[in-house]
């Protein structure tokens, strides 16, 4: 059976936002999608982009998958999502512009430091979160500081991680040359709420602005 928390939430949908933007969503059935904003975003539940930027239909393009990563330009065999996203918004939407949108209390990002299942025994996650090795070489090992502050540490070394990886695309790259993409690393606090956007200057974190 269909789970009746969505049958509601669709109910509840139809009767308020649909009806309220009707005229956008026949606008965006009829000449198609133009965001100017894509986002790689974490598929942890918590992290909704499209709810965190209080997005209208249409407005950003959001490819999530786990922690947030942009694996590295490899066009060789087996099956690329995040790859396959990336070029779709750069090449056929043209976006302007990419965010890679990092989080705090990232699970996939501890079961990492702690080697934890099912990383240690599974067919995917644990191939795919080892593309973060070496966000974690870049930082060092633990040391002292304590495993909370050395998560947050590797959540933003992930994020920058991706950003280089995203210039590892040509048409990305060709894009950011030419003045036509820019690209940014933000971090959401999932317990405050507040938002970091990555200072392409310094490279530091820094909360936007009333």
């Amino acid at each position: 059976m269909f789970p009746e928390r969505l049958a509601r939430g669709y109910r509840n949908f139809i009767g308020s936002r649909f009806a309220s933007e009707r005229a956008r969503y026949q606008e965006l059935a009829g000449l198609g999608q133009k965001p100017s904003i894509m986002v790689m975003g974490c598929v942890d539940s918590r992290v909704s982009p499209e709810v965190i930027f209080d997005a209208a239909p249409g407005e950003i393009l959001v490819a999530r998958n786990v922690a947030n990563l942009v694996p590295r330009y490899e066009p060789g065999g087996g099956q690329h999502g995040a790859s396959a996203a990336l070029e779709f918004a750069v090449r056929a939407l043209k976006v302007a512009h990419i965010v890679v949108l990092g989080h705090a209390f990232c699970g996939g990002i501890k079961a990492f430091v702690r080697d934890d299942a099912p990383l240690t025994e599974s067919d995917f996650i644990g191939k795919w979160m080892s593309q973060i090795a070496p966000a974690a070489q870049a930082i060092g090992p633990q040391g002292d500081e304590g495993e909370e502050s050395y998560l947050r540490k590797l959540e933003f070394a992930s994020v920058e991680l991706s950003l280089r990886n995203l210039m590892t695309f040509p048409f990305v790259k060709s894009a950011v040359e030419k003045g036509e993409l820019a690209l940014h690393g933000a971090y959401f606090g999932v317990a405050s709420g507040r938002l970091l956007v990555r200072n392409e200057k310094t490279g530091a974190f820094e909360p936007v602005g009333d």
